[in-house]
């Protein structure tokens, strides 16, 4: 019997006008809420555990989302260490009246699980099953590494 918890999740939401900005375009503040949304979820999923948010990381507006696009995130669990995890995930957008598919973000999203005085508590490991989660995982640590140099820089300079 297999017991392995999902790692990936995904998650669609159809872009309504209370979403728009003054561009008319879904505001930037929106999907940054739903991005996190979508990484607890792919988490929770995996782990079983309640999480909170570290870190946005990284997070690429490639292009402009439309009111009544169909906003689709594939996420998916990147990284796993001790007591966090790194959750990347990819947004398209589809236009329902022509069928065009636009990929317009993607973000990496780090997240901590906690236990109800909200003191963080240990994940199961992430077991590598191909070489693209071997290449996602590789990455993940590397921006990692880049987000504690950054972190460290930041906290010296204090």
């Amino acid at each position: 019997m297999n017991t392995e918890r999902p790692r990936t999740v995904i998650m669609s939401e159809i872009m309504l006008p209370n979403m728009a900005n003054f561009f008319g375009n879904v505001h930037g503040g929106w999907l940054l809420g739903f991005l996190d949304r979508v990484a607890y979820v792919c988490g929770a999923r995996y782990c079983g555990l309640p999480l909170v948010t570290l870190s946005v990381d990284q997070v690429f507006f490639k292009e402009p989302i439309h009111v009544q696009e169909l906003l689709t995130c594939y996420a998916q669990v990147n990284y796993v260490g001790n007591t966090s995890m790194e959750v990347g995930i990819r947004v398209t957008t589809e236009n329902l009246q022509t069928g065009q598919v636009r990929h317009t973000n993607t973000c990496f999203i780090t997240m901590v699980a906690v236990n109800e005085d909200f003191k963080p508590i240990s994940i199961p490991p992430l077991t590598l099953r191909d070489d693209e989660e071997k290449r996602r995982y590789a990455a993940a640590i590397e921006r990692r590494k880049m987000r504690l140099a950054l972190a460290k820089h930041k906290k010296n300079k204090d």
